[in-house]
């Protein structure tokens, strides 16, 4: 029986993912691959061949390719900040994370408050004499706008998740390392780069592929700055489900998202691999 213990405690968890996990998923995957009752590639087909693929697929890692590392960088400066303060560290921290419990759609609304044409945006700029008539921001004829406005809002909203990984990271460098390498010489910036860092990997890791997966997957935030003017996988999805009712290239659509999630974790876990072995 005790050798049959922890199996029995891992039960009610996979007996979880198989019923909310595994079992949706076969059947996403299977529908993607049917079409009138047979098994075929037409869904698949019928995606890569619609005019707005290439720009959905550009889009969604552009938008990755952008967001990600400022949120990286930022995430990192803030988690630094919090774990060196000695008093109100807790205030803070709580500061930080505000955006955390504001929902996605939530967050577009509040920079759509701030770019559309009878926003605080448009309110300033006419109030400072910058310009004569209100300015439309998010019109199809300023994608960079759009662009730069979904950028600012994912990067405002998310940047949370990873600043608290990275924090409870770094609480758990022991502080004797960093005493160590500032006696032997070595600045606020080399002790960042060659001690906390590599230390820092495992949440490093875990952070990075967390907010990579879900940045593959934003929908709400671009729904409300751009709606369809800049189109991303998951939208496209939402629209041939739902708008287009066809299931099967909807289902392929998820596929692809998968496809490039799991690729991108697979790099990300090559990149940032810790040493067998390795302790803190």
């Amino acid at each position: 029986m005790p050798r049959l213990l922890p199996y029995l405690l891992l039960l009610p968890a996979t007996g979880f993912l198989v019923v909310f996990f595994l079992y949706p998923f076969v059947l996403v995957a299977a529908e993607s691959f049917q079409r009138g009752g047979a098994w075929t590639l037409a869904n698949y087909q019928r995606m890569a061949g619609h005019w707005k693929f290439e720009t959905t697929f550009r889009n969604t890692l552009l938008l990755a390719g952008i967001v990600v590392p400022i949120q990286l960088v930022l995430a990192l400066t803030m988690a630094s900040i919090v774990t060196r303060l000695q008093r109100g560290r807790s205030a803070i921290l709580y500061i930080f994370a505000i955006p955390l419990g504001i929902s996605d759609l939530a967050a577009g609304l509040v920079w759509l408050a701030i770019f559309e044409q009878t926003g605080f945006l448009n309110s300033m700029l006419t109030f400072l004499g910058l310009v004569e008539r209100p300015v439309l921001f998010l019109g199809y004829q300023n994608l960079w706008a759009i662009f730069l406005a979904i950028v600012l809002a994912e990067v405002w909203r998310a940047t949370a998740i990873m600043m608290v990984i990275l924090v409870a990271g770094m609480g758990l460098i022991p502080k004797e390392y960093g005493e160590a390498a500032e006696v032997f010489g070595a600045s606020r910036w080399q002790r960042f780069v060659r001690v906390t860092l590599p230390l820092l990997r495992p949440s490093l890791q875990t952070a990075l592929i967390l907010r990579v997966i879900l940045a593959f997957e934003v929908f709400a935030v671009v729904a409300a700055l751009g709606g369809t003017q800049f189109p991303v996988l998951m939208g496209e999805t939402y629209s041939w489900q739902f708008t287009l009712q066809d299931r099967g290239v909807a289902a392929a659509y998820a596929m692809v998202i998968l496809a490039i999630s799991v690729a991108a974790t697979v790099v990300l876990l090559r990149l940032l691999r810790v040493p067998k072995g390795a302790r803190i």
